[in-house]
């Protein structure tokens, strides 16, 4: 059945408006309070506090706390176990201009959302490995507030670090194209797997051959030892072998491969869970959501508005069973859009999702959050969003982007823009997920303000801006954006065919008018793990892909790489950057990239 896009709605609701100015309303402010040792009964009192956040949001949906004020609910030091997500949806907006904010009472991250509980019941397996049961399935795990591994092979070198891995095979050219068998090398996969092989296997995978971009998490169906090929229970976003290479990979969460401190696996049949443990057995966490806050407004004209979450820190989240990037095939969504191929560049539904997540929100602030330990995107913004601001905020060991703005398809509204990302340190992208892994990912959004920025340890970008090459000007809502005073680190560990910044898509037909803006930017060593680096061509400082025009770029310091600083078609303005030969290092505001001396948390080391 072809249905009738949400894009199109929000067209019909005239789309983005530019950022507002509020009417003078009392700047008078009420306190409610939330405590761990709360009551369930409390009226949100200092003295009788609420126990949770929930309640909290419960009790001031009651007009009688709305007393023409702005309110502010003081949750206190702590740690509030989170197993269901805690929503907000238009009925929790502040009212008649006010405003309601959630802040961590006691400074940031003292007051902690955890979304995880402890595992227990362990005993001993053989040797140095635990076995328990456990009474729900989750999809990453994590000791003493670092992620343990699944069982793999061949073994990770390093915990920060994705490779090494093993390369896909192709016995004839007919199954080139194939998406869901995996050919392999018979010296690379045990043989003793051809009697017993665990039905609870799945496949971590860069498909495409020599340009991989994406990286699928499959579960395996079964494998052919005399044909020496994996079965994908799910389609693969590229074919696995072409004409120049065979797709990276590895194989995972079997028992046979848990042979080493920090990995785990996770007999799913039997609800069992088995551990080698690097520190303590008692310091195991599981995840119990996969998203902690969500934001969700009924429609684009009935958002969540005047909300803010101040100094919160949000601790651990959960993955999915399997993992692709958006649909093989424009028009796949089953919607009918002006632009289907745009159903290749989105997350499919069942991945639209972050540890927090907004839909249909307008005037939020998410500020001073220390959000860590994702199972999948940090935060991230779906669809129509307006005037979201990230600041002063840290956000570390990310299973997938940092900060994940979505926009609606192009040419059916412009429902996302004018948010600001500013005084924010960005650690660990892409633990689980490296493929397309960005510390800020923008796409079909606009008149953003992203400022000093830091994006370190990246399996592949650090900062990228995205639409479609098929994408008419007029159509494209990725304008208007402004980036400034950043850092980017560490990039491209696990990639090539990148930058550290990159646009892909934007502004692809002429003219090029010059509407999108970056200046003042470090960029350091863009260097790939030698064990882990696609067979494609290398990294880059900056790259404007397909397109990527419209752009003044100014100030710029690229660091080493292993092919260009700076790769773009001839349509956009460049001055003072270091791949030219009048660079002018003077102009650099060193002092002033990166995130500022008022910046809330310690640095990651």
């Amino acid at each position: 059945m072809i249905l009738r896009s949400i894009g199109a709605v929000a067209l019909l609701l005239g789309g983005l408006t530019a950022p507002a100015t509020t009417s003078a309303v009392s700047a008078r402010t009420c306190d409610y309070y939330v405590a761990t040792d709360g009551s369930e009964r409390g009226d949100g009192s200092a003295g009788n506090p609420w126990k949770t956040i929930e309640q909290a949001r419960d009790a001031l949906r009651n007009p009688k706390y709305q007393k023409n004020c702005d309110i502010v609910v003081n949750v206190k030091a702590g740690d509030y176990v989170v197993d269901k997500t805690i929503e907000f949806t238009d009925a929790d907006s502040g009212r008649d201009g006010h405003t309601i904010t959630y802040r961590s009472a006691d400074g940031p991250g003292k007051a902690r959302l955890v979304g995880a509980r402890p595992v227990t019941g362990w005993e001993k397996y053989k040797d140095d490995i635990y076995k328990t049961k456990v009474d729900r399935t989750f999809y990453t795990l994590f000791e003493d507030g670092a992620r343990a591994t699944t069982a793999r092979h061949p073994n990770r070198t390093a915990d920060d670090l994705w490779s090494p891995y093993l390369f896909s095979v192709t016995p004839e050219a007919e199954y080139q194209a194939v998406h869901n068998w995996l050919f392999f090398d018979p010296k690379d996969i045990p043989q003793e797997w051809d009697a017993d092989f665990d039905q609870n296997a799945q496949m971590v995978v860069w498909s495409g051959g020599s340009w991989s971009w994406f990286t699928d998490h499959v579960p395996l169906g079964g494998a052919d030892f005399r044909k020496n090929f994996f079965t994908l229970n799910h389609d693969s976003r590229f074919a696995l072998v072409n004409s120049r290479s065979g797709s990276r990979y590895f194989v995972q969460n079997t028992l046979r491969f848990l042979d080493q401190p920090g990995e785990y696996y996770f007999d799913f049949a039997n609800s069992e869970v088995y551990y080698w443990p690097k520190t303590s057995i008692d310091k195991v966490m599981a995840p119990t959501v996969k998203t902690i806050i969500s934001l969700a407004g009924s429609s684009p004209g009935k958002r969540v508005e005047r909300l803010t979450f101040d100094g919160l820190a949000l601790q651990y989240s959960d993955f999915v069973n399997w993992y692709r990037y958006g649909w093989n095939s424009s028009g796949d969504s089953g919607y009918e859009h002006k632009y289907p191929i745009y159903d290749r560049q989105i997350e499919m539904p069942r991945n639209r999702f972050g540890m927090i997540t907004l839909e249909n929100t307008r005037d939020i602030g998410l500020t001073r959050l220390h959000v860590s330990d994702t199972g999948f995107t940090g935060i991230f913004l779906l669809f129509a969003n307006e005037r979201v601001k990230i600041a002063d905020s840290l956000l570390a060991n990310l299973g997938g982007d940092g900060i994940k703005v979505e926009g609606g398809y192009p040419g059916e509204g412009d429902i996302s823009g004018h948010h600001t990302i500013s005084n924010t340190y960005i650690d660990h992208v892409g633990e689980l997920v490296p493929g397309d892994a960005s510390g800020i990912e923008l796409m079909s959004t606009g008149h953003n303000e992203v400022s000093n920025v830091v994006v370190k340890h990246s399996a592949r970008y650090g900062i990228s801006l995205e639409v479609r090459p098929e994408i008419a000007n007029a159509d494209n809502y990725a304008r208007g954006n402004r980036f400034s005073y950043i850092r980017l680190e560490e990039t491209g560990l696990d990639s090539g065919d990148m930058g550290a910044f990159y646009t892909y898509g934007v502004h692809n037909t002429e003219p090029h008018a010059i509407d999108n803006h970056v200046t003042q930017m470090v960029i350091g060593d863009v260097i790939n793990d030698p064990a882990g680096q696609m067979p494609d061509s290398g990294t880059r400082g900056v790259h404007m892909d397909a397109g990527g025009c419209g752009f003044s770029i100014s100030n710029i310091e690229v660091g080493e790489v292993s092919d260009d600083k700076y790769q773009s078609y001839q349509c956009n303005e460049v001055t003072n950057a270091n791949w030219q030969d009048d660079f002018d290092p003077s102009k650099m505001e060193y002092d002033k990239i990166g995130v500022t001396t008022t910046f809330p948390y310690p640095l990651p080391s």
